[in-house]
């Protein structure tokens, strides 16, 4: 039985399947994702999602779904699955007998006599899918109906019927091409064999998208089909259907299909699943080599990048990953400091308190994973590192600066500048003005890194200035931060305010290589984490003690992201947690840290198939929530698996 299955008596109960979901990825920042019954409960699924670079690079659907119809003895089945206002039809998942997810998406469908295989691979590195048929079973002649419906829309936009809508294909080898608008490519739709097209434009009216509704958005589409392919098919015969946005050589789609599928990642262990659910945030794109924030809607930024970029390098040649993510990313930094996003089509970049510091850490891990040392590590990016360092003394960013105490003072007046980032219709969800605490650990840390990389390398004219700068530092944190009778750090501080909210983000004053902090501290720290904020899911981002805290991100936009920063759990912080409570207690910790890693192993088949998802409730079931597969959640996971097996002696 494959890792990743599911069978008939789940499968028939929609609760179950339509809040499960697939994801294929093509390298470039394409996917192919919907539900594993295939009804689309999102505007964000399709089987063709592509990149439009004249279109700023947003994802596009193009095809969003594909109708199956076996037809035996003029009687037809129709294997697809559609919600409409308070129906579903056709009811297609009541024929699934199988899924599985190993090297391709693959599904079993069985009515009488007919047993029919599906399996969907995303094309790597080209704007194509292909899904073959494979006709396992039958008794007597079966046909095979095939129906696009087609969206051309923008992933954040939903489609409705009009006039302007081009409902003409042209025939080409093995199939037909369409456009339907006039600024948007064609789509090419061909089968590996000759089939027939019949030509039979209509409009499927009001689409009903559940989690649009759900998140307070317009939630119906009209879906257009332009017409459908019908082939007979024998026992044991397969055919291959490609839809692409350039012509494939349709004679080669089979043999394409088995040659691309053989090349697949193996996923029969959880291990195997997060590695291969690292890899798919890898992309390549405008020459460059991104880490994609997270599926279905995220795009690339810097901070993402750096959390994301050691846990994914991971999944595979460490040393390539590393380099190439990095030499990617510098095309982006700006006078001293790392922008925000990583796009060509970004004009006027933005730049926030945290993301340039989080690129010592990188190395940092860089250094661990690839057998690098601070000396060469000096050499190839020491001047970036003094440059960023230098930033921040100068303050040449009005919003962030060393102040004379030698910490850094952050202004979010206008928009929030560290991971708290959502925003209201006045500012910063979660203002944090001030002293920030992870912006300050990391400032330490940075600090004292550079330090330890010059004197590795004996740059004396920087160990100069920056020498004692670290133990400044280190006083004012502590003077700062810790909370006289309550036993752990302030979220922020200005003048004589301390923030007492209990939030995760004084943990990283225990986790990165150098803390500011004993280890007296460390562990009060860690208790309080430990006891009102660590969750099976990761930690949640405020203290269930707290007037404000919030379990459910749901709801509009502005509801989920209250509760997105005022309760619910997020999984990338577990490695942290971890990291740090490995560092205080040593092996003794490591049973303790098996059992939270191995909570993470049923979330694989939970939401996201083979990933994990943004956030979680803070409170028990902890019910998934957002989008089904975050960079550095799956990140910072392998990271941690990797921390445990060095732990162990494994490494």
């Amino acid at each position: 039985m494959s890792y990743l299955s599911f069978k008939k008596d789940q499968l028939i109960n929609l609760e179950y399947s339509l809040n499960k979901e697939f994801l294929g990825t093509n390298r470039g920042g394409g996917y192919c994702s919907s539900t594993l019954v295939f009804c689309n409960t999102r505007k964000y699924h399709g089987l063709l999602v592509v990149p439009l670079e004249n279109f700023m690079g947003e994802n596009y659907v193009m095809l969003s779904s594909l109708d199956e119809t076996i037809i035996q003895h003029g009687r037809e089945f129709n294997f697809g699955v559609h919600k409409y206002e308070g129906v579903y039809e056709p009811r297609g998942h009541k024929y699934i007998v199988d899924i599985s997810y190993e090297k391709a998406f693959t599904v079993t469908y069985q009515v009488g006599g007919v047993l029919l295989k599906k399996e969907i691979l995303m094309m790597h590195h080209a704007p194509q899918v292909l899904i073959r048929y494979t006709l396992l079973e039958a008794h007597s002649a079966t046909k095979l109906r095939l129906n696009p419906l087609l969206a051309f829309r923008e992933i954040h936009s939903l489609s409705k019927a009009n006039d302007a809508a081009n409902t003409e294909t042209e025939a080409i080898k093995g199939g037909v091409r369409v456009k339907l608008y006039a600024a948007l490519p064609h789509l090419y739709l061909q089968t590996s064999k000759k089939v027939d097209f019949v030509n039979q434009a209509y409009w499927n009216y009001n689409v009903y998208y559940t989690k649009e509704k759900e998140r307070g958005y317009d939630y119906q589409e009209d879906l257009l089909s332009v017409g459908y392919f019908e082939m007979s098919l024998k026992k044991g015969e397969s055919i291959v259907f490609s839809a692409s946005l350039e012509e494939a050589d349709s004679s080669k789609l089979a043999k394409d299909f088995e040659k691309y599928q053989k090349e697949r990642q193996e996923r029969n262990t959880a291990e195997e699943c997060l590695r291969y659910s690292a890899s798919q945030f890898l992309v390549n794109k405008a020459g460059e080599t991104r880490i994609k924030a997270g599926y279905h809607w995220y795009k690339f930024n810097t901070r993402d990048t750096f959390i994301a970029l050691p846990g994914i390098a991971l999944s595979g040649k460490t040393d390539k990953i590393f380099s190439e993510v990095i030499t990617s990313a510098l095309k982006y930094f700006y006078n001293g400091l790392f922008a925000r996003q990583i796009s060509t089509h970004v004009s006027n970049p933005v730049f926030d308190a945290d993301t340039s510091l989080w690129f010592f850490w990188t190395l940092q891990q860089y250094e661990k994973e690839a057998g690098k040392n601070k000396k060469q590590l000096w050499k190839e990016y020491g001047e970036v590192l003094k440059a960023i360092l230098e930033a921040y003394r100068k303050g040449t960013r009005k919003t962030m600066r060393m102040d004379s105490n030698s910490l850094l003072w952050t202004d979010d007046v206008t928009r929030p500048l560290t991971w708290f980032d959502a925003e209201g219709n006045y500012g910063a969800i979660v203002p944090r003005n001030g002293y920030v605490v992870e912006v300050n650990a990391l400032w330490y840390n940075a600090v004292c890194y550079a330090v330890a990389m010059a004197e590795a390398a004996k740059d004396k004219a920087f160990l100069a200035e920056w020498a004692t700068v670290g133990a400044q530092i280190a006083d004012s944190f502590n003077n700062v931060f810790w909370i006289e009778g309550k036993d752990y750090l302030a979220d922020y501080a200005n003048f004589t305010y301390q923030n007492t909210d209990v939030r995760p983000n004084q943990l990283f004053a225990c986790a990165l290589d150098y803390s500011p902090l004993n280890e007296k501290r460390q562990h009060k720290v860690l208790t309080i984490i430990k006891q009102e904020l660590l969750t099976p899911r990761g930690l949640r981002s405020l203290s269930p003690n707290h007037p404000r805290y919030e379990s459910e991100s749901v709801g509009n936009v502005i509801a989920r992201d209250k509760a997105t920063f005022n309760g619910a759990a997020h999984p990338w912080l577990i490695s942290f947690y971890i990291e740090a409570s490995l560092k205080l207690y040593g092996k003794a910790y490591i049973a303790d840290a098996d059992v939270i890693l191995e909570d993470f192993e049923d979330e694989l088949n939970a939401h996201g198939v083979s990933c994990i998802s943004a956030i979680y409730d803070g409170n028990p079931p902890f019910q998934s929530r957002g989008c089904i597969s975050k960079a550095k959640n799956v990140a910072e996971i392998l990271r941690c698996e990797w921390l445990l097996e060095k732990a162990k002696g494994e490494k």
